[in-house]
C-alpha cells in the first residue's frame, strides 16, 4: 500500500457512495458501491481475500470517490459507471456471468423473473443491474406493488399471494391481455421514475384501512410509500428525460476552489470531472472564468442543458456558452446540483487533509517561511486571537504549532482582566504580557515564531510588549483577513510590510491552517464562557440551588431552553426538591415572559 492511499483511506467519509479504484496508468479497473465508504474501501486493504480480490488489490495504486446521499443513489450511479467504463476487475469477479436484468415474462400470465440472458421477443427486460443483490432488492419490491404471477398453482386454484393481492394469475381474477399489457406498462414508468400513480393508490389504500381500523395493512401500505421514495433517488444518477446535460458545483476555502462536473448522458450520470486550483478574485467570478474555459478545451462535449449553482449569474454563464443556462430551484434538479457542491467541499476538504499528513511538505513549508521572513527555521510558532461579542465576556486564545502540526496539549484560554468593554488593542496588551512574562518566569520554551490574526496595530502592541517592557526578541508576524473575513495578507518586518506569498503556496496553507485553528479555538472558548454564565445568571438566587444541583441539571438538560421546556417530574428527578423545582421553573417562565 503506498502513502497516498494509506492517508487516504484515513480521511475517507462515512456516507454511502461509489468507489474507483485505478491502476499504475490511472486506468479504472473496478468500480464498487458502499452503504459506508471508510468500511468498505479500506476493507480492500486489511485481512485477507480470495484469489481474485487479491490479484485486483494488487494493482490498484489510487482510488476515488463519489459521495451520494443514500445507498440506493449509490447502487445506481454503480450500474452508470460500470456501463460507462467496463472495468476489467467488475467482469473477472462475477464469475463471468453477464449482468443480471428483471425480465417481465411474454406469457398468458406474464411473471417477473431475474435473469443473465436477454433473448429477443421473449419478453420485457430492465438493467442491467451491478448484481443478483441489486436486481433482487428492487424486483421483492416490484413484486410487492405489481400482481404478477408468483405461484405455480394451476390457474383455477387460488394461492397464498392471491389472498395477499400480489397475484392475480387467476381466473377468478378475471384477467384479459389489456390488463396485463397496463400492468407491463406501470411497471415500465414506475421504474422510469414515473411513479406517482402507485403512490397516489397505495395512499388511498392506506388511508382507507386506517379508517376501516386495518392498521397493520395500513402500516404495510405506510412501508411501501417508504420503499418507494429510496427508489425515487435515482432520478438523481437516472433521468427519464434522456438529455445530455453536464452539472456544475463548486466550493471555496483557504484560498482554493474546487469546481465538480457531473457528466449526465442520455439521462444518466456516467462520469465526473473535479479540478482545484487556488482563486484570486470573487468566487463567482473565478468560477465564470472555469466555465469559459472549460468548453473552448475540445475534449469537453457541449450538452444541450447545463446546472449552475444558485449563486452564480445566469445570464452571465448564457454569454459565455452556447446552449440551455439552467439555475435549478426546488426537486431533484436542484439536489444534483447540491451534490456536485457537496463533492467539491469534500475534495477540496480531502486535498487539505492530505497537505497537512504530509510531512515533507509540511517541513518544507516551515523551512520556506523561515527564508521568506528572513529567520530561523519557526520549528514553534504560537498564535493568538482575541474574541468578544457585542464587547461582553473578551477572552483571547492561543494555539502551539510544532513542527507543523498542532499541539492541543499546549493550547491556552485567556480570560480579559483589565479591560473593559471592546478594546482589541488592550486585550492583545494585557494576553501577550501575561503569556511572555510567565515563560520568562518559568524557564518555558519559547517560540521561533508569534503570529497574531490581526493587522498592524495589533501587531505593534505585541511587539511593544515583547521587545520594550519584556526584553525578548522573538519575530512576530499578523495575519490580516480581507472584508470576508478571509486570510488576505501576510504582515511582518519592523516597519511592517505585506508578504508576498502565494495562495498556492505550502506557507499559504500552513499560515491558513493555524490562523482557523486559534480563530475556531477562541470562538469555542467564547462560546463555552458565555453558555456557562448565562446558565448562573439565570439560576442564581433561587433558594435551594446551589452549585451541585445547578451542575446536575446543567449534565442532565445541557442547556436553558430544556429545562424551561421540561415538566417538573423531570426536574425532580436530577435530584432537585419539588419547592425548588417549582422556583426553576417560575425564574425561567418570568425571564422568558419578559
Amino acid at each position: 500500500m503506498n502513502t497516498t492511499i494509506k492517508h487516504k483511506l484515513e480521511l475517507l467519509p462515512d456516507s454511502p457512495g461509489c468507489y474507483i479504484h485505478k491502476d499504475k496508468k490511472g486506468t479504472i479497473i473496478y468500480v464498487g458501491k458502499a452503504k459506508n465508504l471508510k468500511n468498505r474501501v479500506r476493507s480492500y486493504f486489511q485481512g485477507s481475500h480470495d484469489t481474485k480480490t487479491e490479484l485486483l488489490v494488487s494493482e490498484i495504486e489510487d482510488f476515488e470517490f463519489i459521495v451520494t446521499e443514500s445507498n440506493t443513489e449509490a447502487l445506481l450511479l454503480e450500474i452508470n459507471l460500470i456501463q460507462e467504463n467496463k472495468p476489467k476487475y467488475n467482469i473477472r469477479l462475477k464469475d463471468d456471468k453477464s449482468y443480471p436484468y428483471i425480465k417481465i415474462s411474454n406469457e398468458i400470465y406474464p411473471r417477473l423473473l431475474i435473469t443473465r440472458q436477454v433473448k429477443k421477443q421473449d419478453g420485457i427486460y430492465f438493467g442491467p443491474y451491478p448484481d443478483a443483490r441489486a436486481a433482487t432488492e428492487i424486483k421483492r419490491l416490484l413484486d410487492r406493488l405489481f400482481p404478477f404471477k408468483k405461484c405455480t398453482n394451476p390457474a383455477n386454484k387460488v394461492c397464498f399471494y392471491y389472498h395477499l393481492g400480489q397475484c392475480h394469475a387467476h381466473t377468478i381474477c378475471k384477467t384479459n391481455q389489456a390488463y396485463w399489457n397496463g400492468l407491463k406498462e406501470d411497471v415500465k414508468n414506475f421504474l422510469n421514475g414515473k411513479d406517482d400513480k402507485i403512490i397516489h393508490q397505495l395512499r388511498d389504500k392506506m388511508e382507507k384501512a386506517a379508517t376501516l381500523m386495518e392498521f397493520e395493512r395500513a402500516a404495510e401500505y405506510r412501508d411501501l410509500i417508504q420503499a418507494i421514495g429510496l427508489l425515487r433517488t435515482k432520478q438523481r444518477v437516472m433521468h427519464q428525460d434522456m438529455i445530455d446535460r453536464d452539472i456544475f458545483g463548486y466550493y471555496v476555502e483557504k484560498g482554493w476552489m474546487c469546481v465538480q462536473v457531473f457528466f449526465v448522458r442520455q439521462g444518466k450520470l456516467i462520469q465526473r470531472d473535479v479540478n482545484l486550483f487556488p482563486y484570486y478574485n470573487e468566487p463567482e467570478e473565478d468560477f465564470l472564468t472555469y466555465i469559459g474555459q472549460f468548453y473552448r478545451d475540445s475534449k469537453h462535449f457541449l450538452p444541450k442543458e447545463i446546472f449552475i449553482p444558485q449563486d452564480i449569474d445566469q445570464d452571465m454563464v448564457k454569454a459565455l456558452v452556447d446552449t440551455k443556462v439552467v439555475k435549478p430551484q426546488k426537486g431533484e434538479k436542484k439536489q444534483l446540483v447540491n451534490l456536485a457542491i457537496k463533492n467539491a467541499r469534500i475534495s477540496l476538504q480531502q486535498k487539505f487533509d492530505l497537505l497537512e499528513k504530509d510531512v515533507k511538505k509540511t517541513h518544507g513549508a516551515i523551512e520556506n517561511l523561515g527564508e521568506l521572513l528572513n529567520i530561523p527555521k519557526p520549528v514553534r510558532i504560537e498564535a493568538f486571537d482575541n474574541s468578544n461579542i457585542q464587547g461582553t465576556s473578551p477572552i483571547s486564545a492561543m494555539v502551539v504549532f510544532v513542527d507543523g502540526k498542532a499541539s492541543k496539549k499546549e493550547y491556552r484560554k485567556y480570560k480579559i482582566k483589565t479591560v473593559v468593554g471592546p478594546d482589541d488593542y488592550a486585550s492583545m496588551r494585557e494576553v501577550i504580557y501575561r503569556r511572555y512574562s510567565r515563560v520568562l518566569k518559568d524557564g518555558l520554551t519559547p517560540p521561533d515564531l508569534i503570529i497574531i490574526d490581526g493587522g498592524q496595530g495589533q501587531v505593534n502592541v505585541a511587539r511593544d510588549v515583547i521587545v520594550n517592557r519584556l526584553g525578548l526578541d522573538i519575530p512576530i508576524a499578523g495575519l490580516q483577513k480581507n472584508d470576508k473575513h478571509q486570510t488576505h495578507e501576510l504582515l511582518f518586518g519592523d516597519p511592517l510590510q505585506v508578504i508576498d506569498l502565494p495562495r498556492n503556496s505550502e506557507e499559504f496553507f500552513l499560515l491558513h491552517r493555524i490562523q482557523d485553528e486559534v480563530h475556531r479555538f477562541a470562538i469555542h472558548f467564547h462560546r463555552q464562557l458565555r453558555s456557562k454564565n448565562s446558565f448562573s445568571s439565570k439560576l442564581d438566587g433561587i433558594a435551594g440551588l446551589g452549585p451541585k444541583r445547578k451542575q446536575a441539571l446543567m449534565k442532565h438538560f445541557k442547556n436553558l431552553t430544556n429545562i424551561q421546556e421540561a415538566d417538573i417530574e423531570d426536574i425532580i428527578n436530577c435530584g432537585v426538591p419539588r419547592n425548588v423545582a417549582e422556583l426553576v421553573k417560575e425564574r425561567l417562565n418570568s425571564n422568558d415572559s419578559d
